[in-house]
């Protein structure tokens, strides 16, 4: 969150499995700002809260992958990013999407771990409003890859 500040001058809101918001790591995610979903059965106050903090120009983090990647396994795109933005471009005028990288020096992260973000070049969702979710998951997913190979190589790995 402090990172998206320092960058952007906004605070980042993650939306996060709803496994991840329980006993003392959901209060403290809840403190960060993180809200949580249902992958199985999202509901429409959660896509509608997600929806809203596009509108008002707020940045949401979305994890693609439908989980956070701990052991360096390539795990494959959910539909949710995309049919949440074709949601939100009805509400917004300009949907943008920024794949992003994340490598630690270490397989399973530490405390003091070394770790680099590398932020990718902005996606306008419009461009790709005629897409299928698999072609657009196809291509987001080689962006993503290409920022994770960039990150990989900052720390060493």
């Amino acid at each position: 969150m402090a990172m998206g500040r320092r960058v952007t001058k906004k605070d980042c809101r993650f939306m996060v499995t709803k496994s991840e918001m329980k006993g003392i790591q959901g209060w403290f995610l809840k403190r960060l700002g993180c809200f949580s979903i249902n992958q199985l059965s999202p509901s429409l106050s959660a896509l509608r809260y997600a929806i809203d903090i596009i509108e008002k120009g707020e940045q949401l983090v979305v994890f693609p992958e439908g989980k956070i990647n701990k052991y360096g396994k390539k795990l494959f795109l959910k539909e949710g990013l995309y049919r949440l933005a074709r949601l939100a471009t009805k509400k917004t005028k300009s949907i943008t999407i920024i794949p992003i990288g994340i490598a630690y020096n270490k397989v399973s992260p530490n405390f003091r771990g070394e770790f680099c973000l590398s932020l990718g070049q902005p996606i306008a969702i419009d461009d790709y409003l005629n897409c299928t979710i698999k072609e657009f998951n196809m291509f987001l997913y080689e962006k993503m890859i290409q920022e994770e190979e960039k990150a990989l190589k900052n720390v060493g790995r």
